[in-house]
């Protein structure tokens, strides 16, 4: 059984369609890349496994049994805008989501239980390479060191899905060469299953095994919102077959007339 199911998945806003149709499978580890144009429903769909975001019709299913209807512990989600808290440390900010978990009134931990959460949130700090700021503030740390503290969040309470959305695109080109390599040592170590949307098609080849392509079949030129999109292209991407590498190319220019006949 896969991990993840959606069966004919659709998500409609009144008269606005944003999803149709949508049927996928996905295996736990996969690490799934998501492309399309703006308005696509990408982010919906990265917010219906959340959680925050229910279906219209179909079915949604984790593990055979529907959806969980609000976030929890295990889905991890990082944004393109650093979701950290200004005024605590680097330390701070990825302990608090144990803190929150364990004293849900006072958001704070003491004796032992603090203990063990400071001692795991060293060392998720010293994965993503942070373990020499743990007292800086947000403030103080580059864009992809705020990027990194914000992965570490996600990871504090060891989630089995991490939801990335753009979560590179406001990064310099040579500090998001840094976090490619960062995620996919995360993925390769902890077997996690990633889903991450991104508008960079080379990005999405480079790090996904599979690579989504969300876009409308049908559309309408006189009434854009009556039909919504689905999952039109699924290419699977092998990097230890040298095969993949040869059409990798072909798939980008295809992908990006795709692309760019939507626009």
């Amino acid at each position: 059984m896969s991990m993840i199911e959606a069966n004919n998945l659709w998500k409609e806003y009144g008269s606005n369609i944003v999803l149709e149709g949508v049927n996928t499978r996905v295996d736990e580890g996969e690490f799934i890349t998501i492309v399309g144009t703006s308005g696509c429903g990408k982010t919906t769909f990265l917010r219906m496994l959340l959680g925050i975001e229910q279906a219209t019709r179909g079915e949604l299913l984790l593990n055979g049994k529907p959806f969980p209807d609000e976030p929890g512990e295990d889905r991890g989600i990082v944004f393109q805008r650093y979701s950290v808290f200004p005024h605590l440390t680097v330390l701070k900010n990825v302990m608090l989501g144990a803190e929150f978990h364990d004293s849900r009134l006072l958001g704070k931990l003491f004796g032992a239980k603090r203990h063990a959460a400071e001692q795991q949130a060293r060392e998720i700090l010293a994965s993503v390479g942070l373990d020499h700021a743990l007292e800086r503030y947000p403030h103080e740390l580059s864009g992809g060191m705020q990027q990194r503290l914000a992965i570490a969040q996600a990871l504090m309470k060891k989630p089995r899905i991490l939801l990335l959305d753009e979560p590179f695109g406001a990064l310099d080109p040579g500090i998001r060469a840094d976090m490619h390599e960062l995620i996919l040592d995360i993925w390769k170590k902890t077997g996690i299953t990633i889903f991450m949307i991104t508008h960079d098609l080379q990005e999405g080849f480079y790090l996904g095994t599979r690579l989504w392509v969300f876009d409308k079949v049908r559309l309408d030129k006189q009434n854009p919102n009556a039909y919504g999109a689905c999952i039109t292209y699924d290419i699977p991407v092998d990097r230890a077959d040298q095969n993949t590498y040869e059409t990798i190319d072909d798939s980008l220019d295809a992908s990006k007339k795709l692309l760019t006949d939507q626009e």
